[in-house]
Order: C-alpha cells, then sequence, then structure tokens
C-alpha cells in the first residue's frame, strides 16, 4: 500500500501545483458563409507559459474566433487577444492582460521522453474545468492529420483519457513540467495525442518574435526513429534518436543534396535532429536561402552535404 500512497500523493501533488495555471477557455465564432446564422460558442483549455499573462492553446481551439473569453482558476474572467495562430502544428499563443505575476507552467524538454513514461493531463472536458487524468506515453514520434488536414509529425501518444475540451491543455510529466499540449483524441479507442513541448517553445518564441511563424522547408516527408545504440555510440550520438527520411520531393533542396528515403538525418546546422521538433527549431526563419549542412546515416556511413532550404508556403501545405 504504501506504493500506492506515494503515487497518489504524487499525482495530488503536480495537479495541485498545475491547477492555477490552466485557463477553461470559451469561444464566439461566426460562419463566414451563412452571415445570417447565430454565432457557435466553442471551447477548450490553455496554460500560462510566463508569469506576465501569455498562454498556450491549440489553433483549432481560437481559430477565426470573433471574441475568446478565458476564465481563470478563481472564477473570474477575462477577454484574451490572440498573439499569434500556427494551424501547421495547431498550437496558438494567447495574451490575457495580466495585473499581477501570475502561475505559469514550465515546458520540459521532450527530446528526453521515453515510451513509459507517466504523463498527466490537466484541462476542461466537457466545460469541466481543471479535470486531471493521468496514463503514460505511450509512443512517440506519431503523425497526426491535424488542422484543415496537413500532417502534424513527432506528435506524442498518450493514454491519458481526453474529451471534447481537453485541446490546449497541458500534458505534464511527473515533475509538473508540461511535456506537451493536448490536442487530440481518436473517438472511442483511448488513443489520445499531445504536440510535444519542443514544438512549442519554438512556436511560441517565433510568435513572441515575429508576430507568426516563418519556416524553411527541405522537401522532405520524414518520421522520427530509434538507432542501434552501438551505431548511436559509433558516431558520437548523445540521443540515440533521428529523423527517417521516408520521401524526398523532386527539386527540393533535400533532393539537390543527395537526401534518399531510408536515410537518418542525424544533424542540421551542426546540432542534432534527435527529434521532428529538432527540425521544427533549426528550419527557422534564419535558414530561409542560406547554405545549411546537413548529416545523415546511410546503412553504417555518416555522410554530410549542404543545402539551402526554402520558404513554407501554402503550396507546400497543400
Amino acid at each position: 500500500m504504501s506504493i500506492l500512497r506515494s503515487l497518489s500523493q504524487e499525482v495530488a501533488d503536480v495537479a495541485e501545483r498545475a491547477g492555477p495555471a490552466v485557463l477553461h477557455v470559451r469561444t464566439l465564432r461566426s460562419d463566414a458563409r451563412r452571415p445570417q446564422a447565430p454565432p457557435q460558442m466553442g471551447g477548450g483549455s490553455a496554460f500560462f507559459v510566463t508569469p506576465d499573462g501569455v498562454a498556450l492553446t491549440n489553433s483549432h481551439v481560437v481559430h477565426r474566433a470573433t471574441a475568446i473569453e478565458v476564465m481563470l482558476p478563481d472564477g473570474k474572467t477575462q477577454l484574451a487577444d490572440v498573439l499569434g495562430d500556427d494551424p501547421a502544428t495547431d498550437l496558438a499563443v494567447l495574451r490575457l492582460p495580466a495585473a499581477s505575476l501570475q502561475p505559469h507552467l514550465e515546458l520540459a524538454d521532450s527530446n528526453h521522453l521515453r515510451v513509459g513514461d507517466y504523463a498527466i493531463a490537466v484541462g476542461s472536458p466537457f466545460g469541466l474545468a481543471r479535470t486531471v487524468t493521468a496514463g503514460i506515453v505511450s509512443a512517440l514520434g506519431r503523425s497526426l492529420n491535424g488542422f484543415g488536414g496537413r500532417p502534424i509529425e513527432g506528435v506524442i501518444q498518450t493514454d491519458a483519457p481526453l474529451n471534447p475540451g481537453n485541446s490546449g491543455g497541458p500534458l505534464l510529466n511527473a515533475e509538473g513540467r508540461a511535456i506537451g499540449v493536448n490536442t487530440a483524441v481518436a473517438a472511442g479507442q483511448g488513443v489520445c495525442f499531445a504536440v510535444p513541448s519542443n514544438t512549442a517553445s519554438f512556436v511560441i518564441s517565433e510568435i513572441l518574435r515575429h508576430g507568426r511563424v516563418r519556416r524553411a522547408v527541405l522537401g522532405i516527408a520524414a518520421e522520427e526513429a530509434y538507432l542501434p545504440a552501438r551505431a548511436a555510440r559509433d558516431h558520437g550520438l548523445a540521443v540515440p534518436r533521428g529523423v527517417l527520411v521516408r520521401q524526398v520531393a523532386p527539386g527540393s533542396a533535400a533532393h539537390a543534396a543527395g537526401l534518399r528515403p531510408g536515410d537518418i538525418l542525424v544533424a542540421l546546422r551542426g546540432q542534432p535532429t534527435a527529434s521532428i521538433a529538432d527540425l521544427h527549431r533549426l528550419l527557422d526563419a534564419s535558414a530561409i536561402g542560406v547554405d545549411v549542412e546537413l548529416e545523415w546515416l546511410r546503412g553504417a556511413q555518416k555522410q554530410r552535404a549542404v543545402a539551402r532550404p526554402t520558404e513554407f508556403t501554402r503550396a507546400h501545405a497543400a
């Protein structure tokens, strides 16, 4: 029984610490195709990521909303502004008028996640604010059909139960740090997904700096892959993970550099690519139209080349 009591105490402590930073979001959305129709109500979750009122949620929760109301843990409500919206990762950043310092959640390094790690979700399913559920990290590096049909790569899979309204809330580790942003549920299957915290960190920094996310594109379809421990050791990789190339677009920067399907990308711009989130971070606006070095494994051999990424456009999304 001591193990059960200890686990119960740990989960309760995490929920108690995280609860004051988690928000219930209500939205009002008009249908431009039917201007005479009454506005539709929607909802979801969000959480503070800075003490001065910056909060993170899902793009699909607030996209094209005409008004966003956020309920704070003390029951008070405030209107929120959208600082930036990134449908490509289903993330959006909100700003609330913070009269005082707000409790907030620290974003963990999602590259350190392991399958089997404990996961705790907090949110407002069906409008029931600050509901807590728990489970484990079931898988890493999943691909998810996101908002508008575009794929979101490198997604966390969890069996921590989620329901409509959990979207935008935090997925926490055992230390109470956010490892992801809950985003989707496979209805009736007990399979749930969250966008990794490292992707969220990149999106937040880009939106706070530029008001939007500008991306460079290599021209690959990829997924995360584990490497044999010996291969990682032989090539000096701190983390035995890389990005497996599934497809290479003809005429793309990756094609010109010599990448092929089956290659495992392990470094970009001199930094390791252990996850799709690393690619997001390294292929930011500063990589558009400039030469960047790629390193990949083809079989047991490491290869290097230089590529010149282009800027992400609607054509790439299509």
